[in-house]
């Protein structure tokens, strides 16, 4: 019977799965709504990028009839989500081509850049974190406050322009626009669509360092941003934990200060860093749009821009509906981490 009628513990999980995907299938489904309605309403015709605003009436009214338009707004979401059952997102009106291959073509220039930016954001930034909470009220502790603040609230497209002008312009130490310099432009073949990954397959080492160049500024300033809320983040988990008896329990014991911090104080902290981390390569992925439109960086977030300013619903919801799953996705894996690591939540 045991085969067929699974445990109290087995169930309750069971269950708890289930509940987990009827919320995510409930928020993507929202999102949608919500993005769709909104779309629908903008002042924007696409009707009039595809003909142009010289097509006569006629040309407009049949154009209108096949994007579907002339249908109620729960028709068209409900042909919408037919078709989204199918795997077909539509054509994209800026390029004519399936907005999933589009979207497949773009998005991993942008993971490419994310993936780097939270590298950065993470090494640089959990140091920072430690060495200020080590350090509270001192000069150390107010420069990584001040470095926080101005990474988090200083606008990341002037950051973009001014390391154009001082890394690239003045410096040349730096790549300028795009992932790569034009005469290594479509040089090595797409296998992945990371370029630092396809051109170390091919062995084409040039087009490598020309793409390490290019990569490097952008992914920085990207990472500031990440940078500076993980730092601040793990600033304050440090200052919570370090306050507590065990902490000076550990010091009485004659451990040495590098012991106590990152043996014990900073372990404690782990499960909440991973969610910090996870949610901020999150926003990277949807949130790259400044920094790819200052260094002219074709990835997902340029494809999202452009498709707004179209009025392209099909790529806008594609898009969304992409950046849902990511941030779902994201949340459900870090959940699964703050088991692994924290049995008290299991």
């Amino acid at each position: 019977m045991s085969i067929f009628f699974p445990s109290g513990r087995s169930a309750r999980r069971l269950t708890s799965f289930g509940h987990r995907l009827g919320i995510v299938a409930v928020t993507l489904l929202g999102l949608l709504a919500l993005t769709f309605f909104i779309g629908r309403v903008m002042p924007l015709d696409p009707v009039l990028s595809i003909v142009g605003s010289d097509a006569d009436q006629s040309t407009y009214d049949q154009v209108f009839k096949q994007l579907g338009l002339d249908q109620p707004l729960y028709t068209q979401f409900a042909y919408y989500l037919r078709d989204l059952l199918h795997g077909d997102l539509g054509r994209a009106l800026l390029t004519g081509n399936a907005v999933t291959a589009d979207i497949a073509r773009v998005f991993p220039a942008t993971i490419e850049l994310a993936t780097i930016a939270i590298l950065f954001g993470t090494f640089v930034g959990v140091p920072l974190g430690v060495f200020a909470a080590t350090r509270k009220g001192r000069m150390g502790d107010q420069v990584v406050r001040v470095i926080s603040l101005c990474g988090y609230s200083v606008p990341v497209f002037w950051f973009g322009m001014m390391g154009l002008i001082i890394f690239y312009a003045w410096l040349d130490w730096a790549g300028g626009a795009g992932r790569v310099d034009l005469a290594f432009d479509g040089l090595v073949q797409s296998r992945t669509g990371l370029l630092l990954v396809d051109s170390a397959l091919a062995g084409e080492w040039e087009v490598f360092h020309s793409a390490i160049k290019h990569i490097t500024l952008p992914a920085c300033i990207l990472g500031l941003h990440s940078m500076a809320y993980i730092a601040r983040m793990t600033r304050s988990f440090m200052l919570a934990q370090l306050s507590q008896e065990y902490i000076i329990t550990a010091r009485v014991k004659g451990l040495s200060e590098h012991e106590v911090i990152w043996n014990h104080a900073f372990r404690n902290i782990l499960v909440q860093l991973l969610t910090i981390v996870a949610l901020a390569y999150g926003s990277l992925l949807e949130g790259a749009v400044l920094i790819e439109t200052v260094f002219a960086w074709p990835g997902f977030g340029s494809y999202l821009t452009s498709s707004l300013l179209l009025g392209d619903m099909n790529a806008v919801m594609g898009c969304v509906l992409l950046i849902g799953i990511i941030f779902v996705t994201l949340n459900l894996i870090a959940d699964a981490l703050y088991q692994v690591f924290d049995p008290r939540t299991r």
